[in-house]
């Protein structure tokens, strides 16, 4: 963990990357990690084209997504039985405890803006294995 900056302030330049446990790779952010936050974090998440997030919710962690560029499909509820198309410009909330999984079905690139109410994207995650499942198998009969 990184501390706190001495005087209260930190620039985060963009290049810095990391594999979140939901399978994607994020560019970092102001978070825990790299700025010593406690109560919140903000990350990129770049989605090409096909791009699938594990099924996963925050345990007690609230999540804001703002979709920068191009537009994504975010699956969730108890067995990801409901479906939004997020398009660019538009934001989602999703209380903790909600299990999701966010699919780039768009053919193009898409970029999102996520916020945490923790000082970790990382923290609270709890991966679904089983919804990954069930959500393939209903996907490959459609």
């Amino acid at each position: 963990m990184s501390a706190s900056p001495p005087d209260g302030f930190a620039l985060i330049k963009p290049g810095q990357t990391y594999l979140g446990k939901q399978g994607i790779v994020y560019g970092a952010g102001a978070s825990k990690e790299t700025v010593g936050a406690q109560k919140i974090c903000m990350n990129v998440m770049p989605m090409p084209p096909g791009a699938v997030a594990k099924a996963h919710y925050h345990r007690d962690i609230e999540t804001i997504a703002f979709m920068l560029e191009g537009e994504c499909a975010v699956y969730y509820g108890d067995h990801l039985e409901k479906r939004v198309l997020v398009a660019q410009g538009e934001q989602c909330f999703c209380d903790a405890n909600i299990p999701h999984a966010p699919r780039n079905e768009s053919g193009k690139p898409c970029t999102w803006i996520v916020v945490h109410s923790s000082g970790s994207d990382q923290d609270g995650i709890v991966l679904l294995p089983e919804l990954d499942k069930e959500l393939a198998e209903r996907l490959a009969k459609v």
